[in-house]
């Protein structure tokens, strides 16, 4: 079923100029969630459950317009919210709205808090919206050119991860700085949480006592690991021994949306058949991450990520030009390994295991948040500043992960949950 046709056939939103003969509780706030991607809206979850069991609010969401909005309408209706059509949630006034992209959000009729939807700002991409491509590439959610519409700043505030994004941000949008606050990283915070229950995600992903999980993470794009070296995931299968290692692949939800999951079973399926572990794309990344002995990646956050998990990272591509110089991602770059692909893959996990220094890992790890542990107070502390309520008295915390679940290759069509 198409977009157009699911908001066709979709219930009647109770949002109408007789509502409060309607409702059953009254509500003092309301929030708009907006979902431009998948991923996006995974992060936004993050900080919507931060509002969990307050009946003076009202969540909606809402699915914006976004090139890769294809799989946002199967997470809404996964999540079985109250969902508002693009045209009317820009028609109506709320007391503030969530989003973890940028675009469109000059059109809504509330405050907007900003998050990355990543591990911090890291990427460079062209600038400019709506076909108004500018030549220089900026650093995505930094740059002026996401931030500033007609002379105006459009997010009220600019959720940061870390004290020295200030720095960056001052460099390319110094207008946008009084809006900007450093709250944390939810990611950083719900891995820390995870890592205890490790044993139970490696047994999620059916790895056994004895064997090293090579866990494979592609951003998307051409100069991705996927769009560059997809028959490296044939290579791990066939030379790493099946009874010592177990291979699994983490594709961003991008890949998925923008090529469908039958065609990325189509491509996956030789290794597939033959012990490949394909990540559902509905799965939840971080118990997979925790599960990792070996984290096999590229300039995306997740192998990023990867630098807070004590297991080394190699990367097997990260495009200068698609990088900032000055990110925490560039410094991952720097320090470790790259996989080359003209000689034997076990060596090479073998020597980085040899040559893995906590220390210099950690330190790339520090730069991913200023705050850590702290995402969910100081988030919780902003959203309810904006709402101007008193924040209930409960201290919220990092949650672990839920398990992981794959794709199977013996009945197409099917996740094991």
């Amino acid at each position: 079923m198409s977009p157009t046709m699911a908001e066709t056939h979709r219930p009647p939103v109770p949002i109408r100029l007789d509502v409060e003969r309607w409702i059953t509780r009254k509500i003092r706030r309301t929030v708009l969630a907006v979902v431009h991607t998948v991923t996006s809206g995974q992060r936004l979850l993050e900080a919507i459950r931060l509002l969990e069991g307050d009946a003076r609010v009202q969540v909606f969401f809402t699915a914006a317009p976004d090139v890769f909005s294809h799989g946002v309408h199967s997470f809404l209706e996964e999540l079985n919210g109250l969902v508002l059509p693009w045209p009317q949630a820009c028609q109506m006034p709320f007391d503030l709205a969530l989003a973890a992209a940028h675009g469109g959000l000059d059109d809504l009729h509330a405050p907007v808090i900003v998050l990355p939807h990543g591990a911090g700002h890291n990427k460079k991409v062209p600038g400019g919206q709506r076909g108004r491509p500018v030549a220089e590439r900026g650093v995505y959610g930094l740059n002026r050119e996401w931030l500033v519409r007609d002379g105006r700043l459009v997010p009220e505030s600019i959720v940061l991860a870390h004290h020295e994004d200030l720095h960056r941000l001052g460099r390319d949008c110094p207008e946008a700085l009084p809006a900007a606050e450093v709250i944390g990283d939810p990611c950083y915070d719900r891995i820390a949480a995870s890592l205890p229950l490790r044993a139970l995600y490696r047994e999620a992903l059916r790895t056994g006592a004895r064997q090293r999980l090579v866990l494979v993470c592609s951003t998307w794009g051409t100069r991705s690991l996927f769009g560059r070296a997809p028959e490296l995931l044939e290579r791990l299968v066939t030379e790493l021994p099946q009874e010592d290692y177990r291979v699994a692949v983490l594709l961003h939800p991008n890949i998925w949306n923008a090529h469908g999951e039958w065609q990325i079973r189509s491509w996956l399926a030789s290794p597939g058949r033959v012990g490949l572990t394909v990540i559902s794309q509905y799965a939840d990344w971080v118990g997979a991450l925790v599960a990792a002995d070996y984290v096999v990646g590229d300039h995306g956050s997740v192998s990023l990520y990867g630098a807070t998990t004590g297991v080394p990272v190699l990367m097997a591509g990260a495009p200068e030009a698609d990088v900032d110089p000055g990110s925490p991602v560039a410094e991952l770059a720097a320090i470790a390994p790259r996989l080359d692909a003209d000689r034997p893959i076990g060596r090479q996990l073998s020597r980085a295991t040899a040559l893995y220094r906590k220390q210099r890992y950690e330190q790339v790890a520090a730069r991913i948040t200023s705050e850590p542990g702290r995402f969910a107070c100081r988030m919780r502390a902003l959203i309810y500043r904006k709402l101007r309520l008193r924040a209930p008295a409960v201290r919220p915390a990092a949650e672990h992960a839920p398990l992981p679940f794959t794709l199977r290759y013996d009945e197409p069509g099917r996740s094991i949950r």
